[in-house]
């Protein structure tokens, strides 16, 4: 154990020293060309990164949007259940409106004329049945189109051997087990979608739309979205915007899908509101992975009712389609005093690495290290202690801290 005595030189070089810098100027051309090298590092940091690239000088704000979308085309189909028929907007839209999204329906599988009644339910393995035991009164299973009455009936009759449950549902029931390849409505491909952005900046009560003011109404009339010739056009082609997706829109179409539509408002305020204008992407949302098929696309179900003879009845539609979401993100920014005071500030301070690099290596790395260190630091006895300090005589060294 150290003697009392021993601690009380450490204990009073650190309780009554102090360190003041030291300026030495070293003739040495390496040491002085890595300096000038790392604060040119740390200037070209500030200025090409803080200032000209991140644009640091500025305050900035996020966008406010709000969207609308408009689709319009025509198809025309010729089934076997349908016939011949157009489809326009008000058929292959739904809803109608949406938020920050459009839905076009792009295949389908139609079940006519239903009402509610009895009738065979499909075949599973929860359904299949020899006679009226294996069937149980008033069951219904998370995929039942109906409640079971306990019968047992010929699935097809009159020459299917198979057999099934007897349900109260709507029937006939839809058989959805085999999509319409190719899709029902190939010609979506040529469908076009107008939209609508106002965007807002309230810090700088900055307001801008997507069409622009030299757009008058018989150019968007006849103009269409095109990256190289054409890119602020806001009427996009459906199969334009999927191939650059890099995505084909009729295997899309089979099963459905989600499109991303990407609109940026990056804007730089302290030029020209003229040159603040939306930048377009695209993207699928929805991973469409090989390797993993199950559940893919995008689906829902309608159905239009109608009455035949005071008999209510109804087309149940289970419609494949294409969902458009429409994101709208950006920033603007502007020159604002007090982060650019922040920022020379801190790009100031950045040159004392210079100086602290400079030391470690002069310092420890160096093969006249020590000549350096000898140079760099000076230990200076108390003027009026003079030979009585505890470190002993006046031209002895301190055991502890050096004063610089």
């Amino acid at each position: 154990m150290a003697a009392p005595g021993s601690l009380c030189g450490p204990l009073y070089s650190c309780l009554f020293e102090y360190d003041t810098p030291r300026i030495v100027s070293i003739k040495s051309r390496k040491v002085g060309l890595m300096n000038r090298l790392v604060q040119l590092a740390i200037l070209a940091y500030v200025i090409g990164w803080v200032f000209v690239w991140e644009k640091s000088y500025q305050e900035t704000d996020s966008v406010v949007s709000s969207v609308t979308a408009k689709v319009k085309g025509v198809a025309m189909t010729n089934s076997s259940e349908l016939g011949p028929r157009i489809w326009d907007v008000a058929d292959y839209v739904i809803p109608p409106q949406g938020e920050n999204s459009v839905f076009v329906m792009t295949n389908m599988i139609i079940t006519l004329n239903q009402t509610q009644g009895l009738c065979p339910e499909l075949p599973d393995q929860t359904t299949l049945c020899q006679n009226d035991t294996g069937c149980k009164k008033g069951y219904v299973g998370t995929h039942s189109n109906g409640v079971q009455t306990g019968k047992c009936r010929v699935y097809k009759p009159p020459n299917s051997a198979v057999k099934t449950c007897e349900i109260f549902a709507w029937c006939p029931v839809e058989d959805d087990d085999k999509i319409p390849t190719p899709a029902f409505l190939q010609d979506a491909v040529n469908f076009t979608l107008l939209v609508k952005n106002n965007i807002w900046y309230p810090k700088f009560n900055f307001t801008k739309r997507n069409i622009l003011p030299n757009i008058n109404k018989t150019y968007l009339k006849s103009c269409q979205y095109n990256a190289q010739t054409d890119p602020f056009c806001p009427i996009f082609r459906l199969g334009d915007m999927v191939e650059a997706a890099a995505q084909d829109f009729q295997d899309m179409a089979v099963e459905g899908g989600v499109m991303g539509l990407q609109i940026n408002w990056d804007c730089d305020l302290d030029k020209p509101a003229s040159r603040c204008v939306p930048k377009y992407t695209f993207r699928r949302i929805d991973n469409k992975d090989s390797a993993h098929t199950v559940a893919p696309g995008f689906n829902f179900r309608f159905a239009k009712y109608y009455q035949t003879a005071g008999v209510d009845s109804r087309t149940l539609i289970k419609a494949y389609g294409i969902r458009f979401d429409i994101m709208v993100f950006g920033k603007a920014g502007k020159f604002d005093i007090i982060p650019t005071m922040i920022n020379v500030g801190s790009g100031l301070a950045l040159f004392g690495v210079a100086t602290v690099l400079c030391d470690v290596i002069v310092l420890y790395c160096m093969k006249k290290r020590y000549y350096y260190r000898e140079k760099k630091y000076k230990y200076v006895e108390d003027y009026e202690l003079g030979a009585n300090t505890p470190y002993g005589s006046q031209s002895g060294t301190p055991e502890r801290c050096g004063v610089r």
